[in-house]
Formats: C-alpha cells, sequence, structure tokens
C-alpha cells in the first residue's frame, strides 16, 4: 500500500510523556508511524481525533495505558486503511461489541497484547475491505464461527498462539482470495477441513501445534500455489506418500509428523520442489531418502524420532549445507569424535550421541549438545590452533554427558562466548583462569568434581549474570564477583569463613544460594543494599539474550537449579531467594535482612543462630517459603507472620520458641513445623496452651478488637499482601531447564 511522502511521518526516537504535537496535529497527516519508542507513555488517544485524513497508524511496541477506550479513538478515524497496534500490553478487545466502525480498514494488527477473553463479535462484522487480521500470541480462548462471516476479501488471517479450540470451521474454504492461514498453537480438534483444498490461491497454510486428527485430507494436492505448509505436532494418522507433495512445486517451507502417522515414500522418488525449511517428528525405519536431494536447504528439524540415520557419514556432510540444525529427542547412536560440525546453529539434544566430542568450524555460532552421552576431554573440540580469533561461538552447552578429565586451558581462543555450560559431567581439577572471558554472561560449571579456589580472575567477568559452581568440591573464601550477578549458586561446596559484605554490593542479585558450605560469623547487616530484592516489581525476571540470523532469530534463555519448597528445580524466571542453609553461621539475624520485602523464599535451616524473629519479618509479604529449623531460636513466634498470605511452606521445628503458635490461616501447618519447640503450644500441635484452658481471648491479626486498644494500635501499620500471582523461574538456553517452548518457534532454555 503506498502513502504520499510528503503526509508521512515517521516519529522516532521519542521519550517520555504523549506524542508531540510534531507527530499529529496536521489534519492532512496520512500515515503516522510512532512505533518501537519503548519510553513513549500514552495515557489517551483524544489527539487522534484532530488527524482526519489519516490512513496508517502504527503505535506497536508503545505502551498504551489499559483504562483507554482505544477502539472508540481509531474508530473515529474514517480514513483509516491499516491500524498496527501490536505489543502496546492492551487487554480489553470489547468480545461483547457486535460492531465496530471500521469503514475503510483494510488491515488490523493487534498481536502480542494481553488479550484474554473470546474472539469479539465485531471481528467477523467488519467491512468487506478487510484483507489482513493478526490477533497471534495472545490468550484468546474461543471457537471460530460456524458460518461464514463478512470476510470474503481476507487474504491473511493469523490467529497463532492462542487457546482457541474447537473445529477448523469449512467456511475458511470459501475465502477465494486468502493467501495465508496459520491457526498453529492453539487446541483445534477434529480434521482438516477438505474444503481448504478449494482456496487455490493459498501460499501459506500453518496447522502445526494443534489437535488435529484423521488423516491427511487428498485434495489439499490441489493447492498448486502452496509455498508453506506446517502440520507437525498433530495428532494426524494414515499414511503421507508421495502422492500427498507431487503437486507441490513451489513449496519451501514443510513440517509433517505425529505419532500414528505413517511415512511411505519411494526411495527413488525425486520431489518436484526444492525446500528451504523442513521438519520431520515421529519418523520410524529411515529417513526418507528424498530429503538428501534438497540441495537448497538451511533449516532442519528433527524430533522425536527412532528412525535410523545410517549412513551416519552421509547425514553428516549432507547438514554441512546447513545454517540451523535442530535434532531433538532421537535415537542416533552416534560416534561424534570424527565429525565436524558446520552450521551456524547446531542444537543436537537427547539424541543418545556417544564418543569424544565432535569439531567445530568457526561458522558455528551456537554449539547445544546437551543431555547425550559424550565422554572424553573437552579438547577436541576447544584446542585447535587453526580457531584463534577466528571464532564466532557464542554458547557452549554440553551439559548432562559423560565428559571427564581436567578443563582446557584453551579458553582465550574462545572469546566470543557468551553462555558456558558444563554442568552435570565428571570434570575435575581446578578452574583455570583463562575461562573467565570478558563477554561472559553465563557460566555453569556445577555438578562436577572441581576443587581449590575460585580464581581472582572471576572479577574480570564484569558482565555475569548467572553464576552456578555448586555441587562441587569448591574451597577458600567466597569469591569477589562483578556487580552485574543476578543468580549466584555456591553450595554445596567447602567454603570457609564469613560471608563477605562485597556480596551486598550485587544490587542486581535476585537468587544468594551459598548452602551447604562451612560458612560462619554473622549474617552481614548490609543486605538492604541488594535494591533487586526490595520489590517483587523487578524490570524483569527472565535472564537470556536474543541472537539475530539472516531469516531467523534464536531466544536463548539461562536456568538455575534451586532448592525451594522442598524440591530442587531449574526455575526460568527468576525468584527472589536467599539460601544459607548447612553452614555454621550464628548470631542474631540483622533488621537490615527484614527490609527486603520483595524476597519469596528464605532458608536458614541448619545453622547456629539465635535471638528473637522480629515483628518485622510481617514486611515480607511475597514469601512462599520459610525454612529456620534446627537453629537456636527463642521467644514466641511473631504474630505478624500470620499475614504472610502468599506461604506455602514453613519450617520452625528444632529451635526454642516458646509459648502460643499465633492464630491465621497462613500458619495452619502439621505439627511438623514446630516439633521440636518444647514450650510451644496451640494448634496444630496437641499440647493445649494454660491460657487457652481459662479463656480463648487470643485473636487473629486484623480482626476488629474493641476492648484492646492498643493491640490494635501495634498492628494497625502492617499491610495486607498485594495481589501478585506469578511462575518463578530461573534460566539456561531456551532447552537447558529442560522447557523448550514450543508456542515459540526457536525459544530455547539453556
Amino acid at each position: 500500500m503506498q502513502y504520499n511522502s510528503t503526509s508521512s511521518k515517521k516519529c522516532d526516537d521519542l521519550s517520555g510523556g504523549n506524542p508531540p504535537h510534531m507527530c499529529g496535529n496536521s489534519t492532512n497527516l496520512h500515515y503516522l508511524d510512532l512505533s518501537y519508542n519503548y519510553d513513549l507513555l500514552v495515557d489517551n488517544l483524544h489527539w487522534l481525533s484532530r488527524l482526519s485524513s489519516l490512513q496508517y497508524l502504527s503505535l506497536g511496541g508503545v505502551h498504551i495505558h489499559r483504562e483507554i477506550d482505544w477502539i472508540q479513538s481509531v474508530t473515529m478515524l474514517p480514513t483509516l486503511l491499516e491500524l498496527h497496534l501490536e505489543s502496546c500490553q492492551l487487554e480489553n478487545i470489547y468480545p461483547s461489541l457486535q460492531y465496530a466502525n471500521f469503514t475503510s480498514l483494510q488491515v488490523l494488527n493487534l498481536a502480542k497484547n494481553n488479550f484474554a477473553s473470546e474472539l469479539p463479535s465485531w471481528l467477523f462484522n467488519l467491512s468487506r475491505d478487510i484483507s489482513h487480521i493478526d490477533l497471534s500470541q495472545n490468550k484468546m480462548h474461543s471457537q471460530l464461527p460456524k458460518t461464514l462471516p463478512n470476510l470474503r476479501r481476507l487474504k491473511s488471517l493469523v490467529l497463532s498462539h492462542n487457546y482457541l479450540k474447537g473445529p477448523i470451521p469449512n467456511w475458511l474454504g470459501q475465502l477465494e482470495q486468502l493467501q495465508k492461514l496459520d491457526l498453529s498453537h492453539n487446541f483445534f480438534s477434529g480434521p482438516i477441513p477438505t474444503s481448504l483444498g478449494n482456496v487455490s490461491s493459498l501460499v501459506e497454510l500453518i496447522l502445526e501445534s494443534n489437535e488435529l486428527n484423521g488423516n491427511l485430507p487428498d485434495k489439499l494436492g490441489q493447492l498448486i500455489n502452496l509455498e508453506t505448509l506446517q502440520i507437525a505436532e498433530n495428532v494426524l494418522t494414515g499414511n503421507v506418500s508421495k502422492r500427498n507433495l507431487l503437486s507441490f512445486s513451489n513449496l519451501k517451507q514443510f513440517s509433517m509428523g505425529s505419532p500414528a502417522l505413517v511415512f511411505d515414500f519411494d526411495p527413488e522418488w525425486v520431489p518436484p520442489f526444492q525446500l528451504l525449511r523442513i521438519r520431520l517428528d515421529y519418523m520410524r525405519d529411515k529417513l526418507p531418502a528424498w530429503l538428501f536431494t534438497q540441495t537448497s536447504l538451511k533449516y532442519l528439524t528433527i524430533e522425536d524420532s527412532s528412525a535410523s540415520f545410517e549412513p551416519l557419514d552421509k547425514f553428516w556432510n549432507f547438514s554441512s549445507q546447513l545454517e540451523f540444525i535442530s535434532l531433538q529427542n532421537n535415537t542416533i547412536n552416534g560416534d561424534m569424535s570424527n565429525v565436524l560440525l558446520n552450521s551456524k546453529v547446531v542444537w543436537l539434544v537427547a539424541n543418545n550421541l556417544k564418543g569424544g566430542m565432535p569439531h567445530i568450524s568457526s561458522e558455528v555460532v551456537v554449539l547445544q549438545l546437551r543431555n547425550n552421552s559424550l565422554s572424553g576431554s573437552l579438547s577436541p573440540t576447544l584446542c585447535h590452533n587453526n580457531m584463534a580469533d577466528k571464532s564466532n561461538l557464542v554458547q557452549l552447552n554440553v551439559a548432562y554427558n559423560h565428559l571427564s578429565g581436567e578443563l582446557t586451558n584453551c579458553w582465550n581462543n574462545w572469546k566470543s562466548l557468551v553462555l558456558i555450560n558444563l554442568g552435570h559431567n565428571n570434570l575435575t581439577g581446578k578452574i583455570p583462569n583463562s575461562i573467565f572471558l570478558s563477554n561472559l554472561r553465563f557460566l555453569h560449571l556445577g555438578s562436577n568434581k572441581f576443587f581449590g579456589e575460585v580464581p581472582f580472575s572471576i572479577k574480570n567477568c564484569k558482565n555475569l549474570w548467572i553464576l552456578d559452581l555448586g555441587h562441587n568440591n569448591l574451597s577458600g573464601v567466597i569469591p569477589s564477583l562483578g556487580q552485574s550477578v543476578k543468580g549466584l549458586k555456591l553450595g554445596p561446596n567447602h567454603f570457609g569463613g564469613n560471608i563477605p559484605t562485597q556480596i551486598c554490593q550485587l544490587r542486581s542479585l535476585m537468587v544468594m544460594d551459598i548452602s551447604s558450605n562451612r560458612l560462619s560469623g554473622p549474617i552481614p547487616n548490609c543486605l538492604h543494599n541488594i535494591t533487586a530484592m526490595l520489590s517483587i516489581y523487578v524490570s524483569t525476571r527472565r535472564v537470556g539474550f536474543i541472537l539475530h540470523f539472516s531469516g531467523f532469530h534464536i531466544k536463548i534463555i539461562s536456568s538455575i537449579r534451586i532448592l525451594i519448597k522442598g524440591n530442587e528445580l531449574s526455575y526460568v524466571d527468576l525468584m527472589t531467594v536467599i539460601d544459607l542453609s548447612n553452614n555454621k553461621l550464628s548470631g542474631s539475624l540483622p533488621s537490615e535482612m527484614f527490609m527486603l520485602s520483595g524476597l519469596q523464599s528464605l532458608n536458614l535451616s541448619h545453622n547456629q543462630f539465635m535471638g528473637t524473629i522480629p515483628q518485622e519479618i510481617g514486611n515480607l509479604k511475597p514469601l512462599e517459603s520459610i525454612d529456620l529449623s534446627r537453629n537456636n531460636f527463642s521467644g514466641e513466634i511473631p504474630q505478624t507472620m500470620s499475614i504472610l498470605h502468599y506461604l506455602e511452606v514453613l519450617n520452625l521445628s528444632f529451635n526454642n520458641f516458646e509459648g502460643k503458635i499465633p492464630l491465621g490461616t497462613q500458619l495452619g501447618f502439621t505439627n511438623l513445623s514446630y516439633i521440636g519447640n518444647p514450650d510451644l503450644c496451640g494448634v496444630p500441635l496437641t499440647k493445649t496452651c494454660s491460657q487457652d484452658e481459662n479463656s480463648n481471648t487470643t485473636k487473629p491479626i486484623g480482626e476488629e478488637d474493641n476492648d484492646d486498644s492498643d493491640k490494635s494500635e501495634v498492628y494497625s501499620w502492617f499491610c495486607m499482601g498485594l495481589g501478585i500471582g506469578f511462575v518463578v523461574g530461573f534460566w539456561g538456553v531456551l532447552v537447558g531447564a529442560i522447557f523448550f517452548n514450543r508456542r515459540c518457534s526457536h525459544d530455547y532454555i539453556h
């Protein structure tokens, strides 16, 4: 669509306030683009009413306040042809509104918002001129209408990554101008409609990751203009043979595979197409022979297949032409020691790969070999003299293998590395200085057999975000770290001495796990300087980076294993955690600790702490787990703990607490939470408090008591917990957790 350049305005690099009048006060303005000015604040859209000639409006990526009636503002533009409001954090799509006065609209883009309702009625009553609709990556959860709406000129319908369900309606086969249909990553069920074979204009048909069943309709073979056919991750049945693909001479992207779907191709068949991308799942017996005829192929994905990859030499030679190769949960069973990997992205996860480490070329940017059976040293991959200063490697993940020996000292050849994950192997020896590279942000060496002190050179990693050295035999004092660290896991090891006050300078720290060491002395009284723990509202709990390539991008998300609520799990979003358990720490708890009002988990168990728990513990409203067991705490349990409304795990056992357990739903745990405190009484213990035998006058906090004004005064300053719900996590490269988000393509957890 063309717009007059003399009446166009692209306003970029704006910050603060509303859109300036210079970008929007002209009645002759036809084109206005304010997209992706992330600091731009839009608290009203009244200024749009002055743009009566506007034909194109883009506010993509701009935060539009949720109380704004956006649909009323944009429908007042009578000549508007294109509306782009993707990633605006919109919440209300007005599902009950029957009609929206978009009299001229041709393109509607509302993707990547927070709509969590049914599809709105007005969407299917738009004018006959509408040609492109995109509501992808929301939370829409209804069915498509059963009868044909007023969308006969529609060319593109994208509803992917929602929660839509029910059958795919037959009326889609009556949209004679439809070129792109993307219903992927939903919950559509039933068969693929045969009527889709009538849409001869269709170029892209994307239905993968649903619950579609039945056979692949033969009539789809009539779609001779088809360039993209993606129907993997469904429950299709029957056979797929050359008969289904014979007419697709223009096909460039193809994905298929279901547990009950059988690939039945003639080994001599040569397809009429040359693919750019292919994904094949649940293959049995052998890879289809025609795959090796695809000399233009750049992106290959094979998952959940028991098919033989033999002869392996032929397969690995073929893969050298690829830019992206992803093999996951297959049974390749091959020796990798003589294989040269050449793709920019090599993602070989859980394939039972064996033998020594493969060789890599300088082209490799991402090397993911997690969850295999590789053995021996890292040296074959890392210690090639011809790789010096030529490496583009950003991510190296060989976790969960059988690698052994000491760490190589060749890390200076790999200065481009941002993420290293060598966890869960049998590596030993001391950690070399050379591994602390200046660009490094994620270092996972946990669950190995490293010993000795951590080199002082670790402080040179000024950009380090995640450091996991847990489950080793490291000793010495806790090392000084760069101030960017967000996640720190040092336990269990053999670190000794005091907790250094330098740890309080890690203002971005959200996870502090130094449990199961030999630390002694008090907790520093400066923890309130860790500003990331002062509020539940932090800018981001997910830590990672995005790699951009020609034609695709990959989002790498890092995870770390943390013991919370009795379970050690890998988290993809950072939780605010302090775990000092199983040390020899002593003294009373510093009052500054109770200023950490964003803290979600606190474990001080198995130490030698003493003194009382102050009433200020009620300030830690987001707390989900508290473990103070096996210390020497005394005094009464603070009444303010009863207002910790998110508390799910409480362990105060084996201390010297006394008096009555406070009333309140948050403290009604089993007696196991309180055993080993002989002077405690009250529910849930069987021991009755002496004052209860006379009268039961104690009331839970917050209950009115007109006869005890002093008590009301004492507790009046405590606030109820904010209504915050969340899923917490901590990450390690888009499949390292193991968490692979199929609803976001090329997202991986390390």
